[in-house]
């Protein structure tokens, strides 16, 4: 009984993921036309800025889930937010240098780089975990480097330009954060840490973006739209569904299905951007889906002890 429960609740954390990929997906979008009207740091200042407000309930109320918080969080929120602030700087300026194909490409390195990185800090991967990241490895290949999303693939000089480098460290932080969230998240009160971590993040930006960018209000208007979303939806809920069902999902299935946000972005290219899918683009998707499969699945040993 524990075990199916356990199970279950695995199983849970690992769709409201599937939910993250989805809307961060669609931001790579959002990123893209915010860009059009504001600096990167101030249009990261003002969605993490927006990130916090869905959370404001969350704070008022004391919680009370299934595994209720054991340990304060002390500085670990702030350590989480300046994390996520080079992340997301990183990407956010390097979507200028790149294309966004390769940007999410790159980016999505991170669920290879989860699995081995936890190998420094003690973590144990199955061959069923290593399988589903090489398989989610080729699939964001296929996905990103082929096919009408990277027009610029043929110029040798674009594989390894500025932007590319940005996101290749970007991935390393992402992941970094990635194993954070997975090891603190079940042991500290998950909305005061996302608060926390979105809050130090958006004083950081604002911070940069105050010394080396201009901030104009009618510039900020007109880019509300990308920002509403980037905030409210991908930074409020996503990154808060992220904390919370890293309570029950181990880091590395947890990276390889939070990857498929780059499946997303092609289709969100596709129906936002007039973009369209190619057969190198398909077989990268289905490669993703076999990765989260393996991801998902579970091997269930007798007399497993309950939770």
């Amino acid at each position: 009984m524990g075990t199916t429960l356990r199970e279950s609740r695995a199983l849970l954390a690992e769709s409201a993921l599937l939910l993250t990929a989805a809307i961060w997906g669609l931001a790579f979008v959002a990123q893209r036309r915010g860009m059009d009207h504001m600096g990167p740091f101030l249009f990261n200042g003002l969605r993490f800025a927006l990130g916090c407000l869905p959370l404001i309930p969350f704070l008022l109320l004391r919680e009370n889930g299934v595994n209720p918080p054991t340990e304060p969080m002390g500085l670990r929120g702030i350590f989480l937010g300046l994390v996520l602030f080079v992340a997301a700087s990183l990407q956010q300026v390097g979507i200028l240098y790149t294309t966004v194909g390769k940007a999410g490409f790159i980016t999505g390195l991170y669920v290879v780089l989860v699995p081995l990185l936890g190998l420094f800090v003690g973590s144990r991967v199955d061959r069923r975990a290593m399988t589903g990241v090489l398989l989610a490895a080729a699939g964001l290949y296929l996905l990103t480097l082929h096919g009408k999303t990277t027009a610029t693939i043929d110029d040798p000089r674009s594989l390894a330009n500025m932007g590319d480098v940005l996101m290749l460290i970007c991935a390393v932080f992402w992941a970094v954060h990635i194993l954070a969230v997975g090891r603190w998240a079940p042991r500290i009160p998950w909305a005061p840490l996302a608060a926390t971590q979105f809050a130090t993040c958006s004083v950081a930006s604002l911070a940069v973006a105050a010394a080396v960018e201009p901030i104009d209000l009618a510039a900020i208007l007109a880019g509300a739209l990308p920002v509403l979303y980037a905030g409210i939806l991908s930074v409020g809920l996503g990154y808060t569904i992220q904390v919370v069902a890293q309570r029950q999902a181990p880091p590395t299935p947890a990276a390889i299905i939070m990857s498929l946000e780059t499946v997303f972005a092609v289709v969100g290219g596709w129906w936002l951007l007039s973009e369209t899918l190619g057969g190198a683009e398909l077989a990268g998707c289905a490669l993703m889906l076999v990765a989260m499969v393996l991801a998902s699945l579970r091997k269930t040993e007798p007399g497993a002890p309950t939770p």
